[in-house]
């Protein structure tokens, strides 16, 4: 903000530290739907880049002939693998439909009308819409987990 500072809008002693760092970030409780729902979105894109680097790597092993690609492929037929490979599908699929919300969101598709913000403080714009896209991108990751389950531990 340029210019001279109005009374009222900042405290005199600026010189507190509110940051609370990676604490305040990983912490998604005492806030609403769309906190936790950001929190989520976070949490899973960190965990997909893990997954995609290591896919790479995985991949990789390919160049070092067959018998190196079928040791590292053996990881993926055991009960942990699969279990990982059930965390990956939940996981981008949450984060899929998750981040089609918010680009919905970015464009002005579903947002409620500003107001003035009141006592208690809720978010005008989390409406009905928003929150059950939050809803469904959960759903449908439980979903996708129980098919991926169901294909990798039964067979089919």
């Amino acid at each position: 903000m340029s210019g001279p500072r109005r009374k009222g809008l900042y405290r005199a002693d600026e010189s507190r530290n509110n940051r609370e760092g990676l604490k305040g970030w990983l912490d998604p409780t005492g806030y609403g739907w769309e906190r936790v729902s950001y929190w989520l979105q976070r949490l899973t894109g960190l965990f997909l880049l893990v997954y995609f680097v290591g896919h790479v790597y995985e991949t990789s092993s390919l160049t070092g002939g067959i018998g190196s690609w079928n040791a590292m492929l053996k990881f993926t037929e055991t009960t942990w693998g699969h279990l990982f490979l059930i965390l990956v599908i939940g996981t981008s699929t949450y984060h899929s439909i998750n981040g089609i919300r918010l680009i919905f969101t970015e464009t002005g598709i579903g947002v409620g009308k500003p107001g003035r913000p009141e006592y208690p403080y809720d978010a005008l714009s989390l409406n009905y819409r928003q929150k059950s896209g939050i809803w469904i991108a959960l759903i449908l990751a439980v979903v996708a987990m129980a098919y991926g389950y169901n294909v990798l531990f039964s067979g089919g």
